[in-house]
């Protein structure tokens, strides 16, 4: 019978970091999720949501030679550059010819960061429980002496350490992952634990998507050290009630508004233009953001909203990093 990749086990979301007894914790890596197969010398690289991502990692590839015939891994792609993850380098990946892809991955090339086993030798190791998985994830590394692109995930049961992690944020660390010790592996179950670091900031209000009357999103800016308006992100949909309160705080984009002509996309990984109405970037926001942002100091994904700061004026937000 032929082998073939499971779903990827998911998480969900917890709100303390709190390390329960009977469970294991792992650092959260801001990169691409990623199963691995090798079989026969034939790899295979798939995305959480099942794309064939073996053509854009041709150094994951030539790694796979390190490991043992009739195996699988699940991990993260990451890129480590000037001591931090670098997302971006992902970016465009899958998207690039051959010869694009092989330049990329020689400027920014990639590592596979293992945080389970589902395969070894041929035996499906999915029905083992997560502390025998480790073990041998850990004995794979160690008896096959493997080194880049291959790296190994932290793992412990010791809270101290997981306080530590969470100070890891300035480097792009998300998070943690929680996992029972006697769990096994579940695919398509989010049967794991997810803590996301987040914290509260300040954005001035610059432009946003719907119509004045109704916002639907608020598209958030601050200054750069050189005195320009630079764009940092964007929130999630306003409820109905948040929209209509702070429409009536916005003002009518004066004729000279730094993003004249800009553009905008709908988000990571898409081509949409979202139709966009640019205001007096007047009014300041009290937003909460996770830790993941691209080499400009943008937020990466969608921020909430907590509140309009009416008290506080453009020139009190933080500055913005200079792309």
């Amino acid at each position: 019978m032929t082998w073939t990749l499971p779903e990827p086990m998911l998480t969900t979301p917890t709100p303390e970091p709190t390390l329960k007894p009977g469970w294991a914790a792992e650092p959260k890596w801001d990169g691409y999720r990623a199963l691995l197969r090798i079989d026969a010398g034939r790899v295979m690289l798939r995305s959480r949501r099942g794309t064939e991502m073996t053509p854009a990692f041709p150094e994951i590839v030539e790694g796979a030679a390190q490991l043992p015939d009739k195996s699988a891994l699940d991990g993260e792609l990451v890129v480590w550059e000037h001591g931090r993850l670098a997302f971006e380098r992902l970016q465009g990946r899958l998207q690039r010819r051959k010869t694009g892809v092989a330049r990329t991955a020689g400027e920014g090339p990639a590592h596979f960061v293992a945080f389970d086993l589902l395969r070894l030798s041929g035996t499906d190791t999915t029905g083992w429980p997560y502390r025998r998985r480790r073990a041998a994830l850990e004995s794979l590394f160690t008896a096959r002496e493997l080194t880049a692109p291959w790296a190994l995930c932290p793992s412990t049961t010791d809270q101290d350490l997981v306080g530590e992690w969470l100070t890891w944020t300035a480097v792009g660390m998300e998070g943690i992952v929680f996992k029972r010790l006697d769990g096994i592996y579940q695919p398509s179950r989010r049967g794991w634990l997810k803590y996301k670091v987040r914290e509260t900031t300040e954005a001035i209000v610059a432009a946003i998507t719907g119509t004045p009357a109704a916002p639907r999103t608020l598209l958030l800016g601050r200054y750069d050290q050189d005195g320009q308006l630079q764009y940092t992100g964007r929130t999630t949909t306003l409820p109905q009630a948040t929209s209509r309160t702070l429409a009536d705080l916005f003002t009518p984009a004066p004729h000279s508004h730094p993003w004249t002509g800009w553009t905008f996309t709908a988000g990571w990984g898409t081509g949409e233009t979202p139709d966009i109405t640019l205001v007096q970037p007047e009014l300041v926001v009290e937003v909460e953001v996770d830790v993941a942002r691209d080499a400009s100091g943008r937020w990466r994904h969608p921020v909430r909203l907590h509140r309009p700061r009416t008290d506080l004026q453009p020139a009190d937000v933080p500055t913005s990093a200079t792309p």
